[in-house]
């Protein structure tokens, strides 16, 4: 399947603005997630940029479970993203227009990655947008949870898989919890 990945982006971009920009329900945690948090537990998550999908109501849960919570750190488009917590809440401009942890304290190795994307599929494969951060942290993490946080306007049909593509475990959208395989 030959897709053209940047028309899709601007394509997907225009959508979720369009979507953000009318009334939408809440993202709400689904059970998978809920369930499984523990105390101690690192939880990555993400500041929305834009029209990105809130995962705020993912974090307080986390919180409320007793879990710590990181974000990622980028320093440009080739490095990998290390996951860092923001003592006190303090967050600084970073590149791309991003806010994150100062980055002086130590990185932590998630156990669940709370997922930004502009497009999914029903087998929950994500297209981001292009520098392959993500990528990159999935397989250095493999064994964290990947979820991905949308809007349902973001789903399309099918998704091509480039080798270095993991999908993720599920997709959390303000309608529905999206798990690999369900849809077959």
């Amino acid at each position: 399947m030959t897709v053209d990945k940047p028309a899709l982006r601007s394509e997907l971009r225009r959508l979720r603005r369009s979507f953000v920009a009318g009334d939408r329900s809440p993202l709400v945690p689904p059970g998978l997630f809920l369930n499984a948090l523990r105390q101690g537990m690192i939880v990555a998550s993400y500041v929305p940029v834009g029209s990105e999908a809130d995962p705020s109501r993912f974090e307080a849960a986390a919180v409320y479970a007793g879990a710590t919570l990181a974000w990622p750190v980028v320093v440009d488009r080739e490095s990998p993203i290390q996951f860092h917590t923001a003592p006190g809440g303090q967050m600084v401009e970073g590149p791309f227009g991003l806010r994150q942890p100062a980055g002086d304290s130590a990185p932590v190795v998630p156990d669940i990655i709370l997922t930004p994307l502009l497009g999914f599929d029903s087998r929950c494969n994500r297209l981001g947008q292009g520098a392959g951060h993500y990528d990159r942290a999935f397989a250095a993490w493999p064994e964290a949870l990947r979820i991905g946080i949308a809007w349902s306007v973001q789903q399309v049909d099918e998704l091509p898989r480039d080798p270095w593509d993991m999908p993720l475990d599920a997709i959390v959208t303000e309608t529905e919890l999206i798990l690999p395989g369900a849809a077959e």
